[in-house]
């Protein structure tokens, strides 16, 4: 494996995180990212956004990989675990699933769930070599919010 730093993101990395996301995760069932709301998410959380990076690929510093470790106080919650396409099964989704873990141990967090989509084989296989099962007594409700006025 090539020597990947793991890393909490800053508002600078938010375009390359946006572009990366647009090919290495799926964005097919919810609105599109922006960069105002990675940096919203970085303002509330600093340490949530977690970034891979290739300290041997492009430049030194090529993005291969993030998982946002949501904390809220009460529960933990893993989002967007994306590897680069041409990275899967090379272990980086594993270390940034333990990053996110190790995060939350260090809050104080009990339990983790992680959002994965139905239909994302390879992310069920991923999840279920970290130690993660389907939850069948839940299901996800949700509602799109539509923007205050002036926002």
């Amino acid at each position: 494996m090539p020597k990947i730093d793991l890393r909490a993101s800053d508002h600078s990395d938010a375009p390359a995180v946006l572009a990366f996301w647009s090919r290495a995760a799926e964005d097919a069932h919810r609105p599109a990212d922006s960069t105002a709301a990675i940096e919203a998410l970085i303002d509330r959380d600093p340490e949530a956004l977690i970034l891979a990076i290739d300290l041997e690929g492009v430049d030194g510093h090529e993005l291969v990989g993030t998982v946002i470790a949501g904390w809220d106080g009460w529960r933990c919650h893993i989002y967007r675990l994306a590897v680069a396409p041409d990275r899967r099964r090379s272990g980086i989704g594993r270390l940034l699933i333990q990053a996110a873990e190790q995060r939350f141990t260090r809050v104080g967090g009990s339990r983790v769930d992680a959002m994965v989509l139905d239909d994302n084989e390879l992310g069920h296989s991923a999840w279920r070599a970290n130690g993660y099962a389907p939850q069948a007594e839940w299901s996800r409700w949700v509602k799109p919010l539509q923007p205050s006025p002036g926002s």
